[in-house]
């Protein structure tokens, strides 16, 4: 049975949306004729307990890491602990709406040459509300090179939403995770990506994206007059233009030679 390895990254001094986000994890439910399953990958970055504990779920598995090492590396260690087939983003500030694994899980199963896909997101309000963001893209395929283009373009704006993002754990192992930056990592994953694999977007909202005035992405420091900021936008962009002039694309091609020590993957979605 396939399973979708879910993976997020928490500070534990900023971990009083954790139950929202458990919440909303444990409503998903599998089609009754396509049976799946997942898992929660919770990496707390830092030695210090969550805010309040996770609940007694086999399904979930929490790590800590011994210092802060902040959200991409405790993505990418997450990511070594994954069984899954897929791996699924999902911020412990960040809530799924109802039957979106199983939506995505059916785009994988219908379209085996799509690697990553993202849906709509909404903005949560710290009122509540729900407002959706300046930028959405369209309902469907997302041919290689067009996020990029459309970054380029448009201020280094992203089309779509990086914390909606689904992948197939061997691409997204392939690119090494996410990039070691202070922040934007997952922006260089989503340009690497659309550098070698075909993508897909669902238009129905998938993610509700709390703002909050305490946030990583809200930080000054973030914006993007700062030189580190810039620096980071730089590799990442430098990172995706090398993978496509260099030709590497997901799936690899036919008559590409295949590693001998590849393991067949018993959860794999087709």
């Amino acid at each position: 049975m396939p399973l979708v390895s879910v993976i997020t990254p928490v500070l534990p001094a900023h971990s009083a949306w954790l139950t929202d986000t458990w919440h909303s994890l444990r409503q998903q439910e599998p089609e009754p004729d396509h049976p799946w399953d997942w898992e929660w990958l919770v990496q707390r970055d830092g030695p210090e307990p969550l805010q309040e504990p996770l609940p007694d779920d086999g399904r979930i598995r929490q790590q800590a890491n011994p210092v802060a090492f902040g959200p991409a590396l405790a993505r990418t260690l997450a990511l070594a602990r994954a069984r899954g087939s897929l791996v699924k983003v999902l911020d412990a500030d960040d809530q799924l709406t109802p039957g979106q694994l199983a939506r995505e899980v059916a785009v994988f199963r219908r379209h085996p040459e799509v690697g990553w896909l993202t849906s709509a997101a909404l903005d949560l309000l710290p009122d509540g509300r729900c407002v959706a963001p300046q930028e959405d893209g369209p309902e469907g395929e997302i041919p290689i090179g067009w996020v990029a283009g459309w970054w380029r373009q448009h201020g280094r704006r992203l089309p779509v939403h990086p914390a909606s993002l689904c992948v197939r754990s061997e691409l997204l192992r392939a690119l090494g995770g996410w990039m070691a930056l202070p922040a934007s990592e997952d922006t260089g994953l989503l340009l690497a990506l659309n550098a070698v694999a075909q993508g897909w977007h669902l238009g129905q909202t998938g993610l509700l994206y709390r703002k909050w005035p305490s946030q990583l992405t809200a930080s000054s420091l973030l914006e993007p007059r700062h030189s580190h900021r810039q620096d980071a936008f730089a590799i990442a962009e430098q990172r995706a233009e090398a993978l496509a002039a260099w030709g590497v694309r997901w799936p690899a091609e036919p008559d590409s030679p295949q590693p001998d020590s590849a393991q067949p993957d018993s959860a794999q979605i087709r």
